[in-house]
């Protein structure tokens, strides 16, 4: 946990990836929406953890983390936790299928615009509620 830098460089990429997720529901890419969004939200939760100075995990649902150590979280973020959670989870569970599909299930016919609209607004949600708290003009916990 030395790199307090990559708690900047995640929020920061997360917030450049929402344009590219607004660009994928601009040409109806709904899958891809659904898969990006997932990815960047576990860039915004993991620049959370990293900020909060808590060791950063490689999964891509930090849920469990996350309520473990809720102590160490900046203040007001506790009153969103059960959100994060479950945004966290639904999209890990979406991540490959979004992604890859099953042989019963092509991503691009599955997906519709509703699944892509809901994914975007929960990952805008999240980045907008955790940027405060990361960077030198972060809140005190």
């Amino acid at each position: 946990m030395r790199n307090q830098k990559l708690a900047e460089d995640y929020i920061s990429r997360a917030e450049k990836r929402i344009e590219a997720l607004k660009t994928l529901m601009k040409v109806e890419a709904w899958a891809d929406v659904v898969r990006e969004s997932q990815e960047c939200v576990e860039l915004a939760l993991k620049s959370l953890l990293r900020a909060s100075g808590i060791e950063v995990p490689r999964v891509h649902d930090v849920s469990e983390i996350l309520v473990d150590q809720k102590a160490r979280l900046p203040k007001g973020i506790g009153k969103h936790l059960e959100r994060f959670m479950e945004i966290s989870r639904r999209m890990r569970r979406d991540r490959e299928l979004a992604f890859y599909g099953t042989e019963d299930l092509t991503p691009s016919e599955f997906y519709k615009e509703a699944d892509a609209k809901k994914a975007l607004d929960d990952t805008v949600f999240i980045v907008k509620t955790i940027r405060p708290h990361i960077g030198s003009s972060s809140p005190s916990k």
